[in-house]
């Protein structure tokens, strides 16, 4: 009897195990689009008084969200959207990653200020603000990247 129940207890964890692994497709870096993130939030503010575009914040956890990494290369590694963004927005990322060498302290605190100002509570989330920091349009989690667009596009035409 302890025969059968060992065997069906070694069965029962390969069969488990096989349904658990995950399948991983390497991410590739040859053909990403590179967009114009500021290197701080006051110098986005700036840039978008000068050039009358709303700033669009995104909070992500750069190195530990999976939703983020998969918004990162679906909707702002794209051609549409470099289009978009290099035409209508002022592009700011606020990167909380659990690696914290990955930017710099400074940088690292600012992000800190905007995630409380902003009151970010999950990943991934979009932030639009005018040139004053106000709050003008605020989207969060994963959607399908082609529902981001009208949102954006309802954001910058009434800015």
């Amino acid at each position: 009897m302890k025969k059968i129940i060992f065997t069906f207890l070694l069965c029962s964890l390969f069969s488990l195990s096989s349904f658990a692994q995950e399948n991983v497709v390497p991410v590739s870096t040859e053909d990403t689009i590179d967009i114009n993130w500021e290197s701080s939030f006051k110098n986005a503010l700036k840039k978008s008084k000068k050039e009358k575009k709303p700033v669009l914040i995104y909070f992500t956890g750069s190195d530990w969200c999976s939703p983020c990494k998969i918004l990162d290369k679906k909707l702002f590694h794209t051609e549409k959207f470099k289009a978009l963004a290099d035409k209508d927005l002022i592009l700011y990322e606020a990167d909380n990653p659990r690696n914290k060498d990955l930017i710099g302290a400074s940088k690292l605190e600012e992000n800190y200020q905007l995630i409380r100002k902003y009151k970010v509570k999950s990943y991934p989330t979009l932030v639009f603000v005018n040139h004053k920091g106000k709050m003008i349009g605020y989207k969060k989690g994963l959607i399908l990247t082609d529902y981001y667009y009208p949102f954006i596009q309802s954001v910058t035409e009434n800015y």
